[in-house]
């Protein structure tokens, strides 16, 4: 069995990018441009208009292509970053080392089963009882059914001995309200003791 606590499991640490700052000579040049490219598409269109016998108000033209090129820039700006390429070259097939969140996988689903739970019941206290204190009991008897042979309904007395009285009274005799992370990681670092 591995060594790793649920703790390192659940942590989650970003790194948040850094923004390069833009030089004000910077936002003149992108003004200009936008500008350019407003005008120049807006030359070709109303070329491309006349050319087959169509007029249309050039206010109107101007706006539709200020109005396009703005939802482009804006799409442009709200789009997740793009993923690095992978080289196949001298890495031996090893990954970055950062966690993919955006990815529909077990562990970010099991994640999920806990971290919803958890946080209503800060709220929401009997939600504890009514949803995460279950989840924990089941993992109890799940680790002494798979290390020992044994559940707290089968052999009580052992199951007893082999949680430990704090463990043991947690799960028999829920808390009325909400544990603090403390107490919780306390509960979870014996459960990982099983």
């Amino acid at each position: 069995m591995s060594s790793t606590s649920i703790d390192d499991l659940l942590r989650f640490e970003e790194d948040r990018p850094v923004q390069p700052e833009q030089r004000p000579a910077g936002r003149v040049r992108s003004v200009a441009t936008f500008l350019g490219v407003a005008a120049a598409s807006t030359v070709v269109l109303v070329a491309g208009l006349r050319a087959v016998g169509l007029r249309v108000s050039l206010l109107v033209l101007v706006a539709a292509v200020v109005t396009l090129l703005l939802v482009r820039r804006i799409v442009v700006l709200l789009a997740p970053p793009s993923r690095p390429a992978r080289s196949t070259s001298g890495t031996g097939g090893e990954e970055d080392g950062m966690y993919n969140w955006d990815a529909r996988d077990a562990l970010r689903t099991a994640v999920n089963r806990w971290e919803v739970p958890l946080e209503w019941s800060k709220s929401r206290p009997e939600r504890f009882g009514g949803v995460v204190l279950p989840r924990l009991a089941e993992l109890a008897d799940e680790r002494l059914r798979l290390k020992h042979g044994v559940t707290r309904e089968s052999d009580p007395t052992r199951a007893r001995a082999l949680l430990g009285d704090r463990l043991w009274m947690f799960l028999e005799n829920p808390p009325r309200r909400t544990p603090s992370p403390r107490d919780l990681a306390v509960i979870v670092a014996e459960l990982e003791k099983i």
